[in-house]
């Protein structure tokens, strides 16, 4: 089981975690099913980058960085070192403790 601390870039928004996650899902479905926004333009396909996310610390519990997502990284907005797609963040199985940043989404969002 993982927990997940998530800090976010928008203003306003408080820290949280998610604690007891299973493995298998990406770190996109855990946001989503925890009633967290992360815009995901390509239905999760990896064709886009809006579900850009920074992980600062825990991506040894992730499945590996391809190539196909590498590509569409540097499409992202403000990309980092860290930086994933949470599309293609699956949790490998295991426990520990994931850190992640979520960039501002508004800037999706036309706000």
């Amino acid at each position: 089981m993982y927990t997940i601390n998530i800090a976010f870039e928008q203003k306003g928004v408080a820290p949280t975690t998610l604690t007891n996650i299973d493995y298998g899902d990406s770190l996109l479905e855990v946001l989503l099913d925890n009633d967290i926004e992360l815009h995901h333009n390509c239905g999760a396909v990896c064709a886009c980058s809006t579900c850009h996310l920074y992980v600062e610390s825990g991506e040894d519990f992730l499945q590996e960085l391809s190539d196909k997502e590498e590509n569409f990284i540097d499409r992202a907005v403000n990309p980092r070192i860290n930086s994933r797609l949470g599309c293609q963040c699956i949790l490998k199985k295991g426990e520990g403790t994931i850190n992640i940043l979520l960039p501002d989404q508004t800037q999706f969002l036309g706000e």
